[in-house]
């Protein structure tokens, strides 16, 4: 059945409710749906026992408060547990906050805090530890372990009373069991708390990973994720089957990920469930229909396939093979995707598309499609969307798929929007004489030259990406007279190119001259395609990673451009008077 014909069995607006339609349904329930790593094999969940446990941890969380505008947090890597409880907290008519995993410190305790989540979902004994850390700034009223944990020595050990904390903590086996106890009493329980479910009920609560500040929570309704799954669905449904093969590795915790699972469900995907570092060989060895994917990923498939041979056909061949050979339908999103790579791929008879939304539009607005398309584009909007420029080139939408609000932060919602109700993305952008929307940069990182031109630092930024000696690229020069860098290497790259010329060193690989050498001849290779005005005069090397630990990254591995600036003024500064 193809994927755009099964969309109509589904008029219910929520995600627990469409799985368990699926489930129910006699030629699907018995088959998997997920295939769980366990060790080096993969062991079937079907969609029954699959429907059935998030009932289970429905059920627990009922018992244990949540409701409707209730907040329930999930912090966790990619897992099947993750997805459990997800749906678990729409099925329970409560609020789903996710978390990235990576959090810690005071993001984590502003999240926490500021959504007033009242139950945490956490992975392992490392995110317990972090949460507890930040403990007596929070209002958590019951925390579930994924994994096994000693949580009375984790109590300890942050310092804390750890009776009441052990008192009020479960194991997921355990969450899942009282969960079957309660429906014995009461089966309908579920059921009936996910019939009051409303269109205009809050679904999510997601925090952006913003640049700049503590991040922002955006309110989505139930409308929001079905009017904008709905147009998903309708765009790209003939390039899907039910029983298609799905390699799911992206984090949940990001809409990109999350929306990845639900579409699965609602369009009967099989789905892997994966990592980062395994995605290569499961994408290789798994010979998915679809995968979704950030543009790092797509780039490092296209050096390995080209550095298979100096011949086109080989390096074609080549990719097909790293690729699992059944590709049908490839997305790439999260940042932009340089045009040669998706050219290369289409050449090998692979497609990749593109589009580009935010968090606040539920997310996507606009897309590619595969009759369709501009690889200088992200595509036209949305059946639902509305777009349209402003006097100065901002992107500006409209649509049912547009955010409720920001959590507890009227002004800045306001601030969100024009006079005449739409909504103001934070980006540049034009329409080319087809209708295809191209994105020139954020509006808040133009800079501006001492002679008046504006360049968005982005695009620059994106041909640095070819080469994977550079980690990261930042362009500096607001109120100058020309642009300088600074670039953070890749430690392991520079160290093996080192290591292959035999050269040897005391310091470090980014402090060595031959590394600078090279960094500036990929410099000056790339400033040949560029305008004057936007030529790389001079550059510095960060003297340490750029991390998300470090605060000059987001969660979802952006560059924080501010703090990039603030931490490394002096040796840019430093640019302009050598």
């Amino acid at each position: 059945m193809k994927a755009e014909e099964s969309m109509s069995i589904h008029a219910c607006p929520n995600a627990p409710q469409i799985l368990f339609d699926q489930a129910a349904r006699p030629d699907l329930k018995q088959i998997p749906r997920f295939m769980v790593p366990v060790g080096d094999e993969f062991v079937p969940v079907t969609w029954a026992q699959f429907a059935e446990r998030v009932e289970h941890i429905a059920a627990f969380l009922i018992e244990h408060g949540i409701d409707r505008d209730i907040k329930a947090a999930v912090l966790s890597n990619t897992r099947i547990e993750w997805g459990i409880a997800g749906l678990a907290i729409g099925a329970a008519r409560g609020v789903l906050v996710p978390v990235y995993p990576t959090l810690f410190g005071e993001q984590l305790a502003h999240i926490l805090a500021h959504s007033d989540s009242k139950l945490v979902f956490v992975e392992n004994a490392e995110q317990l530890a972090r949460v507890l850390s930040v403990w007596d700034r929070l209002d958590i009223q019951t925390l579930v372990t994924m994994d096994d944990v000693d949580v009375h020595r984790a109590a300890q050990e942050a310092g804390l009373d750890p009776d009441p904390i052990v008192a009020s903590t479960f194991g997921f086996a355990r969450a899942e069991q009282a969960g079957q106890t309660q429906l014995a009493a009461q089966p309908q329980q579920v059921r009936e708390r996910l019939a009051q479910i409303a269109a205009e009920d809050v679904s999510s609560l997601l925090y952006t990973s913003g640049t700049t500040g503590m991040p922002k929570g955006v309110l989505l309704s139930y409308h929001n994720l079905a009017v904008n799954g709905g147009d998903w669905i309708s765009v790209n449904g003939p390039l899907l089957q039910e029983g298609d093969v799905d390699v799911l590795w992206l984090p949940m915790s990001h809409i990109y990920g999350w929306g990845q699972f639900c579409l699965g469900n609602q369009l009967g995907f099989l789905t892997y469930f994966s990592s980062p570092p395994k995605a290569f060989e499961h994408l290789m060895n798994l010979s998915p229909h679809l995968f979704m994917s950030v543009p790092a990923y797509w780039e490092k498939l296209a050096q390995i396939a080209q550095a298979a041979s100096n011949e086109p056909q080989q390096q074609y061949a080549e990719l097909k093979r790293i690729t699992g050979g059944r590709l049908r339908f490839c997305l790439s999103g999260g940042a932009g995707l340089r045009r040669e790579v998706k050219e290369f791929f289409k050449a090998a008879g692979i497609m990749i598309i593109e589009g580009y939304g935010l968090t606040e539009c539920s997310p996507t607005l606009t897309m590619n499609r595969i009759d369709d398309f501009d690889f200088s584009s992200v595509g036209k909007a949305f059946p639902s969307v509305r777009l349209k420029l402003a006097e100065d080139g901002e992107i500006l939408a409209k649509g049912e798929n547009v955010f409720v609000g920001y959590h507890k932060d009227p002004q800045a919602t306001n601030a969100m929007f024009d006079a005449e109700g739409w909504l103001k993305t934070g980006d540049l952008g034009r329409f080319n004489e087809r209708g295809f929307l191209q994105i020139i940069g954020r509006k808040k990182d133009i800079l501006v030259t001492a002679g008046g031109k504006n360049i968005p630092p982005e695009n620059i930024e994106l041909l640095f990406r070819e080469d994977p000696l550079i980690a990261h690229l930042v362009v500096y020069g607001d109120g100058k007279h020309y642009l300088t860098a600074l670039v953070d290497i890749n430690d392991q790259v520079a160290q093996a190119r080192l290591d292959e010329m035999g050269v040897t060193s005391d310091s470090a690989a980014r402090r060595h001259p031959k590394v600078h050498q090279w960094i500036s001849e990929l410099i000056d290779a790339v400033n040949q395609s560029l305008p004057r005005h936007e030529t790389i005069k001079n550059f510095c090397i960060a003297d340490e990673p750029l991390t998300m630990e470090g605060g000059m990254l987001t969660p979802s591995l952006k560059i924080k451009r501010r703090q990039v600036y603030e931490r490394y003024r002096s040796e840019l500064e430093a640019l302009y008077h050598s």
